[in-house]
């Protein structure tokens, strides 16, 4: 039986950074170990390479023991050279394989861009829909030890700009689980991307095997004076932002979009019609990156709901430091978000 029949949870999650003490809870890292250990059971098609997956570190803890589980034939270590393994893995995903190639910094992902971009990507189309690329590459993205400008950088936004890849952002152990799931067991290509800051952090995650739909984003806690569509960690953020602000009045609603492509349009405009203002924060560069394309929608499509001037939260249009000092001035955080929402209301 094929493992995606075992898919039994296919409800939204509602508010899943519920505290409650019965519930069953792990880490971001955690999570993302039960879904990769649950494909590889159930689909012997499944396997999982990458730079450090079988090291006594698993990859932050996400593929922690797998290969002694599963035998290093199906989990196992990649050398330095991304294009040409990254050709391995399209290769292996056309021929009727389910690869998960794990990449701990995207930098190294610009190195395999042909492959990416000119192949899996493109296959699809350009038979007719008559193949199929199911590969999945996760990545790791965020602020680290002074990482700097080839180590640190983000590029989600590089993705969304290609048809052909679906492109996961989760910020919760529950979406980790689930939407690696529905990446694993999906025919297209899928570029998951993970936030290091995100793996210290825990939710609740339910045993059994569920997944969650591509293009639906998450209202995380509901407002009527602004919106504030954040991305990945920035949900963290945004949340104790809102809780801050709560304080002094100011009612703000935060959506995890979950997804980047498909991007749920609809959960933006919703929001945004009901509270005429919106504020966007991201992880990665301002300048033709998410945020942008998350304000033209909203000035296309819900122009007439605006009631002030959308506002952006990102990246300075400079390389990623690696100076604290400047690490602390570069990288948003909450009191940005709270200036922000203050500057919009105001308006």
């Amino acid at each position: 039986m094929p493992w995606t029949k075992l898919l039994i949870e296919k409800r939204e999650p509602g508010f899943d950074d519920c505290q409650h003490k019965n519930l069953r809870k792990l880490k971001f890292s955690e999570a993302i170990r039960e879904a990769l250990d649950s494909a590889l059971k159930y689909d012997k098609r499944v396997f999982v390479m990458g730079q450090g997956v079988d090291d006594p570190s698993g990859m932050f803890g996400s593929t922690l023991d797998l290969h002694k589980k599963y035998g290093r034939r199906r989990v196992f270590d990649t050398p330095l050279s991304e294009n040409g393994v990254t050709g391995i893995a399209v290769g292996a995903a056309i021929t009727g394989m389910r690869p998960v190639y794990i990449h701990n910094r995207p930098d190294f992902l610009l190195l395999a861009m042909d492959q990416i971009i000119n192949h899996a990507a493109k296959w699809n189309f350009m038979f007719g829909g008559h193949a199929n690329v199911p590969l999945v590459i996760r990545t790791v993205i965020g602020r680290g030890w002074g990482s700097a400008a080839q180590h640190s950088q983000a590029l989600h936004g590089l993705f969304m700009h290609i048809p052909g890849l679906r492109l996961v952002m989760p910020s919760t152990a529950y979406d980790a689980k689930g939407l690696l799931i529905a990446s694993i067991a999906d025919n297209n290509p899928v570029v998951f991307i993970e936030h290091r800051w995100l793996y210290k952090h825990s939710g609740h995650v339910p045993k059994k095997i569920y997944s969650i739909p591509f293009g639906k984003g998450l209202v995380r806690r509901r407002g009527k004076d602004i919106t504030v569509v954040a991305i990945s960690y920035m949900v963290i953020e945004a949340l104790r932002a809102a809780e801050e602000l709560g304080r002094e009045g100011y009612d703000v609603e935060v959506v995890d979009l979950r997804t980047l492509k498909p991007l749920d349009e609809e959960i933006i405009l919703k929001s945004v019609k009901k509270t005429g203002k919106l504020l966007i924060a991201d992880t990665d560069w301002i300048t033709a990156g998410a945020t942008a394309e998350i304000a033209a929608l909203t000035a296309e499509k819900g122009f007439k709901y605006l009631k002030a001037p959308i506002k952006r939260i990102g990246w300075p249009d400079i390389p990623v430091p690696s100076s604290y000092v400047l690490e602390e001035e570069f990288y948003p955080g909450v009191e940005d978000i709270i200036k922000a929402v203050k500057e919009v209301v105001k308006e």
